[in-house]
């Protein structure tokens, strides 16, 4: 293999093991062995190992921030919905390298764990805005997409700590908590209840936030 090509290599066999255990109970010996090389090959490609679990992470957190990318064509609960099952499909498939990224550990530097749980987050900041149609948000809004990228990661974190919720009941939860807290937002600024008016308007009757609405609804009544 050529350089760049054994160093991917690497990274994915990394990556394929911290998706089973965190990436500080991870040696370079099983890196090397199950890349079939040598311990010594490995040092050739990275300086250390923190230098391979940084490259790990870094993948693992571009491959995570990919998966706010959807197409802004259709309603918004629909949309937002696609985007939790493949965020969640990542926590599924990675879930000690998921918790690894975003805790951090000594493994990895606080400050480049920082950085790569940061770039993730602005992805999904920006994404989310590119869904409602905004490229400036005001304060309220700007509050509003970053505490609920804050609920999702921390919904994610602890639905991995046994499990014990259905994933999709979660994932219709979280797009429903997005709806929710413009609502509560859109009771103290008319620029939000604008917001709020355009993102139910054209929302099929069976999607989350419908679904919500009627809930509601039926909670008052």
């Amino acid at each position: 293999m050529g350089v760049e090509e054994r160093r991917q290599q690497l990274i994915g066999v990394a990556l394929e093991l911290f998706s089973r255990r965190s990436p500080d109970e991870v040696s370079i010996d099983e890196i090397a062995s199950a890349a079939g090389i040598s311990r010594p090959l490995v040092y050739h490609y990275f300086p250390g190992k923190l230098s391979l679990y940084e490259a790990a992470l870094k993948r693992a957190a571009e491959e995570l921030a990919g998966r706010f990318a959807e197409p802004a064509e259709g309603p918004l609960g629909p949309r937002l919905l696609r985007v939790m099952r493949r965020f969640f499909d990542f926590v599924d498939e990675h879930g000690p390298g998921f918790s690894a990224l975003m805790r951090g550990g000594p493994a990895v530097g606080s400050s480049t764990t920082n950085a790569l749980v940061d770039s993730v987050r602005q992805a999904a900041y920006d994404q989310i805005l590119s869904h409602l149609g905004v490229a400036h948000a005001p304060a309220r809004l700007e509050l509003i997409v970053r505490s609920w990228i804050s609920l999702a990661e921390s919904t994610a974190l602890i639905w991995l700590d046994g499990r014990r919720i259905p994933r999709a009941e979660l994932e219709v939860q979280l797009v429903q908590d997005f709806a929710a807290l413009v609502v509560v937002s859109a009771t103290h600024d008319a620029e939000m209840a604008d917001l709020l008016r355009g993102l139910v308007k054209d929302e099929p009757a069976d999607g989350p936030l419908a679904e919500l609405i009627g809930l509601l609804v039926s909670l008052a009544s």
